[in-house]
């Protein structure tokens, strides 16, 4: 402490004052707002008619429909990654729900389950929170 205070040339009464008038930070900072989000889809499953051009494309050409939705998402059109894609967006959105509800959800109804995740998209997107 003697050294330090001859170092920086104050009395050593001084540098101690000094040294109890500051407040040591004792934690480290969070990470955002400290909260998950959690949200829920903007339509539901059976909702087709909300907007019939998705619904056309999702009846009459779903290959087509879950390409656009991978392409939304900036990931690769393959078959079968339907349910994958689902619970990506599922998860980065805080919508609840599991592995096994999204796939049963696209192997019970799958046209009306592709419609449904264009129309939350195209939802989120519109209020810029896509």
């Amino acid at each position: 402490m003697q050294l330090l205070a001859s170092c920086i040339d104050l009395p050593g009464s001084a540098l101690r004052n000094l040294a109890l008038k500051m407040n040591p930070v004792v934690s480290q900072p969070g990470y955002g707002t400290g909260g998950v989000m959690h949200s829920d889809w903007q339509s539901g499953v059976f909702d087709c008619c909300d907007d019939l051009g998705i619904c056309l494309c999702g009846t009459f050409f779903p290959l087509c429909l879950s390409c656009q939705i991978a392409s939304d998402m900036n990931e690769c059109c393959l078959c079968g990654a339907s349910v994958a894609m689902r619970t990506l967006y599922r998860t980065r959105y805080g919508i609840p729900g599991s592995i096994c509800s999204d796939f049963l959800w696209l192997g019970c109804f799958p046209h009306c389950t592709l419609c449904q995740l264009k129309r939350d998209i195209e939802k989120r997107k519109a209020m810029n929170a896509f």
